[in-house]
């Protein structure tokens, strides 16, 4: 029991993340195609986030996407 309780308290946005991923891919798990690659994307994502969550970064980098697509844009100006 201590053990999940470690993992909780110094992971738990990656935790929550493949909770999360893993319920979704189990609801799609019984009514899609390419079962075991779009469960693994998925679990795969909620941890990406949680990990993210842990680190205190940004899940979604509006701001850096943002300059990055107007970089590229002014080549065509």
């Amino acid at each position: 029991m201590r053990v999940w309780e470690g993992v909780w308290e110094g992971h738990r946005g990656k935790t929550l993340g493949v909770l999360a991923g893993s319920a979704l891919g189990l609801i799609y798990l019984f009514f899609g195609l390419w079962r075991m690659l779009i469960f693994a994307l998925i679990v795969y994502t909620g941890y990406y986030i949680g990990k993210k969550m842990d680190r205190g970064e940004p899940v979604f980098p509006a701001e850096d996407t943002w300059r990055w697509l107007m970089d590229k844009w002014r080549l065509f100006r």
